[in-house]
């Protein structure tokens, strides 16, 4: 696939993706540093989820590869993003503390081959589920935060570190009182793991309380959510709250109960990393839109 920048993916972005309108009110934020971000000002992120990062097995005979090609393809944009977000599971899970440890510092060392300064983390339950995120928070920091970027109220909510795959009460508090301090015009995106709403409980694809949390942002008029887990393309509307699901860079899951279990599709040698990949999300304010493109691991 050829390079092409930002312009020319935001004309494009109709074919293999989604495209979002969602009547987004442009307003002044002060960016890091103090200096004031153009209101309007259009731009784009990387959102890349699962890479599970000490898989082995069948469906994906080159689990030590598929990352570092997922790395070099993001390098590879004729534009940079203007930050990276990985939207959990970094790591596959291990029941050895200190082999958790060893694989998220590899992961870590890893992604640390990103040309972007700001690259961003949130936990997948095969992250956190076990220690409740301390090894996580010992590596990457909080696992819940919020940023400001370019107008934009960027909320990242922890739903693995409870091993009862919950928000709990303490983080929807902090939540409330966050958008308490954001008029209901203001453009909201939230990052999560797991689906806010309930997509299929059986297979663990839902946050028990997460009707809770979308409730608290069902006053604000423009919100979108980006999540992971369920390691394939996915979009849904609660009201008029965008949810979009990301595809994973290990191995692909089938579509929520179209077979007895969650496991993982098969790997096919004559279409090697069909159903993975990564995303471009652009945001254009002054057009109040949001375009999704989705790409394949490599962008050769």
């Amino acid at each position: 696939m050829a390079s092409f920048d930002r312009r020319q993916f935001l004309q494009l972005a109709g074919f293999g993706g989604a495209v979002f309108m969602s009547g987004l009110a442009a307003t002044a934020q002060t960016a890091p540093g103090g200096a004031a971000a153009t209101a309007g000002e259009d731009f784009f992120f990387v959102q890349l989820s699962d890479t599970h990062w000490g898989f082995e097995g069948a469906p994906n005979p080159d689990a030590r590869g598929t990352l570092p090609k997922a790395v070099a393809s993001v390098n590879a944009l004729a534009d940079r993003p203007d930050f990276i977000i990985f939207t959990g599971d970094l790591t596959h899970t291990t029941d050895d503390p200190r082999e958790r440890r060893k694989r998220m510092t590899e992961f870590r060392d890893i992604v640390a081959g990103l040309a972007v300064k700001d690259v961003r983390f949130i936990p997948g339950e095969h992250d956190a589920a076990l220690d409740r995120g301390k090894a996580f928070k010992e590596l990457f920091g909080a696992t819940t935060y919020t940023f400001d970027h370019k107008g934009v109220h960027f909320i990242v909510l922890d739903n693995v570190s409870d091993p009862g795959a919950q928000l709990g009460e303490e983080q929807l508090a902090w939540l409330a009182n966050d958008l308490q301090q954001q008029p209901p015009d203001a453009r909201i995106v939230v990052f999560a793991h797991r689906p806010l709403f309930d997509l299929y409980p059986q297979w663990d694809w839902a946050t028990r309380d997460g009707a809770k949390a979308v409730e608290l942002l069902m006053p604000h008029a423009n919100v979108t959510v980006f999540y992971g887990h369920i390691h394939q393309e996915h979009h849904h509307m609660t009201g008029h709250i965008a949810h979009h699901s990301a595809r994973s860079l290990i191995f692909p899951l089938p579509v929520p109960g179209s077979q007895p279990k969650r496991t993982p599709l098969p790997w096919d040698p004559a279409q090697p990393y069909r159903g993975l990949g990564w995303r471009e999300v652009g945001a254009e304010p002054g057009r109040a839109a949001y375009a999704i493109r989705e790409f394949p691991v490599t962008r050769a």
